[in-house]
This record gives structure tokens, C-alpha cells and sequence, in this order.
């Protein structure tokens, strides 16, 4: 039980997911969290398999961002796939701003504000790390076609 217990994402992490989407006086069973864990694990060991046996095909060792999104609209996960496939664009937007901005720093004694070559301004650090807090996704109820905003 305990070897089984080490290869599930940890419960404190599932269960802090889940209250973020509950209203704040919800409560969440034992039994809800660990039916989760179970769930989220085997979902993620699903499509990283998939992902997996792509990369083998290709004789490729390393899983990456683009090969999850292939591996979720393989397997029919669409809209998930679309939703990864835009974070993945923000993440590696912001991470190229990042390396470029640390690349600049190390160069010269600069400011908190750096050159933004795409724009000609200068743009704080501060700003750089909420783009990257910043980014969200967005939880589609399908029964009633609305969706919530993860406030995190």
C-alpha cells in the first residue's frame, strides 16, 4: 500500500486543487480526494504514456509540451489540447522574454527596467514575473456552457 501510495500525486496537492473550485464554506471528503488522486494519476500516466510511445517511435528520449498536446488530441481530449497547446505558447513566450532579460542583465549593470526589443520600451522584471503568474485557465462546464477562471 505504501509502494502504491508513492506513485499517486501527492492528496495535500489534489485536494488544494479541488477547494479552488469549490465555494469557500465546501467541504471535500476523504474518500472524494483520494478518488481524485486516483483519477488525476491515472489520467496523467495515460496520456504521458501515449506521449511516451510516440517519442520511441521516433527514437526520441525526451517527452515534451508538444508531444502532451499530440498525445491528448490523440486520444481524444481536444479541448484540452487546445487549452495546453495556448499555455504552452504563453509559457514559452514568457520564458523567452525571461532568458532574454537575464541574458541583458548579465551583460551590463542595467536597472529593474529592461529594453523590450519587440515593443522599444522598457519593461520592469516585476511585470515579466506576473506575465508568468498571470496566465489561466479556463474549466468548461459543459452542461450549462459556462466557465470559471482559476483564480490562482
Amino acid at each position: 500500500m505504501e509502494e502504491e501510495q508513492d506513485k499517486l500525486l501527492p492528496i495535500a496537492n489534489v485536494g488544494r486543487i479541488m477547494k479552488q473550485i469549490l465555494t469557500p464554506n465546501a467541504k471535500i471528503s476523504k474518500e472524494a480526494k483520494q478518488t481524485m488522486q486516483e483519477c488525476a494519476t491515472e489520467f496523467i500516466s495515460f496520456v504521458t504514456g501515449e506521449a511516451s510511445d510516440k517519442c520511441q517511435k521516433e527514437n526520441r528520449k525526451t517527452v515534451n509540451g508538444d508531444d502532451i498536446c499530440w498525445a491528448l488530441s490523440t486520444l481524444g481530449f481536444d479541448d484540452y489540447a487546445e487549452a495546453i497547446v495556448r499555455y504552452l505558447h504563453k509559457y514559452r513566450e514568457v520564458e523567452r522574454e525571461r532568458s532574454a532579460n537575464q541574458h541583458r542583465s548579465s551583460a551590463g549593470p542595467e536597472q529593474d527596467n529592461i529594453e523590450d526589443s519587440s515593443h522599444g520600451s522598457c519593461q520592469p522584471k516585476q511585470q515579466i514575473e506576473e506575465a508568468r503568474n498571470g496566465i489561466e485557465f479556463r474549466i468548461l462546464d459543459k452542461g450549462n456552457g459556462s466557465s470559471f477562471t482559476n483564480p490562482s
